[in-house]
């Protein structure tokens, strides 16, 4: 869906001289991350593929750009009153960060169910923090009466120029380490880095096409773009917390509709895919909503044009997430087999099964059996396995094997989520 239909495009409020600016500003306080290549995604879209490493920025994510563009800006009095934020955790890092640097107070609400590592590593940059509301939209209406009641300077996640201009120096980089770039890939959820991103490439080179990525269970873009103005969305359910926002900005959507040629949704299998490949392959360790640029291209390998860079947006993940979505990613793989086996209940007869499923590369996951069941003859049992398999053909191969060997499977499944 192109973000210039059906409405005329506005003026953005973002441009690449304010980018530039934020660039000399936040020169010796960010890192320029690195770009890697990725040679299983380039075999699966025919032409070279790009990884932006934000994952390696300070604080873990690309936030620190516009949260210290943000703060360095303000006045005396302004700093003096100290900020207050709301973020699901990565903008809550970046404000904290940028407020200890510029000795600034901080002041962060993020969501009940905000990752720990993300609310400890908020605390260790030197922020106050307080759990409020179910979602960043309750967080965020908790930081602005915060904000009125005490006087603090509201740091919004997205939608202030500021905020925007720092995230664009991320679309900078990617210029000069891939000049020959076609198309660019940018996780989004309130469009603050989305529109930063364009802009910067815009203007040197309007023939690249930016791409926005949103999770296919949070995506307020599409809509609001159709409606020609920021919608909310009723409800969110996704593991990309990150990107998880209910409704664009009110200057993220002028910069995002005058700017960005297509928005593009991944669901949560995808995600947990490009999570899973980018551990894998990439050696990447990527949040759920890090990972949506290159969910995109597996999804879609031959939509966009080569060379592609995927923005990389944040890796910080809490440990037990990372294991679901590692587990959910296999599975969407289809790298789990789960069978029943019926077979003579005699001394030896599992562990035969169990060593002809090893000898053929399966690692055995589960194992449960049973001999009540009106469906057995007397003398049988049956056997509940579960296999790690190295994908949808080794599990064929596999069931195959069993056969052969003489055993009968019941309903057999390879699992994909």
């Amino acid at each position: 869906m192109a973000a210039a239909e059906p409405h005329a495009r506005p003026v953005p409020p973002v441009g690449a001289d304010d980018i530039r600016a934020a660039r000399e500003l936040l020169a010796g306080v960010v890192t320029t991350t690195p770009v890697a290549r990725s040679r299983a995604l380039a075999e699966r879209c025919g032409g070279p593929v790009w990884l932006k490493c934000e994952n390696l920025q300070r604080t873990g994510s690309f936030k620190i750009r516009g949260a210290y563009t943000r703060l360095h800006r303000l006045d005396a009095g302004q700093r003096a009153a100290g900020v207050v934020a709301a973020s699901a955790g990565n903008h809550a890092q970046g404000v904290a960060l940028a407020a200890q640097l510029l000795g600034v107070e901080a002041t962060v609400f993020m969501p009940d169910g905000a990752a720990i590592p993300k609310v400890g590593a908020t605390r260790g940059y030197g922020a106050q923090v307080h759990l409020v509301g179910e979602t960043i939209e309750g967080s965020i209406a908790a930081a602005v009466e915060f904000a009125e009641r005490k006087g603090a300077v509201f740091v919004h996640p997205f939608d202030h120029p500021d905020i925007i201009s720092g995230q664009g120096t991320v679309g900078l980089e990617i210029l000069e380490q891939v000049p020959d770039v076609a198309t660019v890939l940018v996780c989004t959820g309130g469009g603050g880095l989305l529109g930063g991103v364009a802009a910067a490439v815009k203007a040197q080179r309007p023939d690249v096409r930016v791409v926005g990525v949103q999770a296919e269970g949070a995506a307020a873009w599409p809509g609001s773009l159709a409606a020609g103005a920021p919608t909310t969305l009723p409800r969110m359910r996704t593991i990309a917390d990150g990107i998880a926002v209910g409704r664009p900005g009110d200057l993220t959507f002028p910069q995002v509709t005058a700017l960005v040629d297509e928005i593009v949704t991944v669901d949560e299998d995808a995600l947990s895919r490009a999570l899973l490949l980018c551990l894998e392959r990439a050696k990447m360790l990527v949040e759920p909503a890090g990972v949506a640029g290159v969910a995109a291209l597996m999804e879609h390998p031959d939509r966009f044009d080569t060379p592609v860079v995927a923005v990389l947006s944040g890796g910080n993940v809490d440990p037990l997430v990372l294991l679901h979505v590692i587990q959910h990613g296999m599975a969407a793989a289809g790298r789990y087999l789960s069978l029943r086996v019926r077979m003579a209940d005699r001394p030896g007869a599992l562990a035969g099964v169990l060593t002809l499923m090893g000898t053929h590369g399966a690692n055995v996951l589960d194992v449960a059996h049973t001999r009540i069941t009106g469906a057995l003859e007397l003398g049988d049992v049956e056997v509940a396995l579960t296999l790690e398999t190295r994908g949808p053909e080794h599990s064929a191969e596999l069931l195959d094997v069993l056969r052969e060997a003489g055993h009968v499977t019941v309903d057999d499944t390879a699992r994909r989520g």
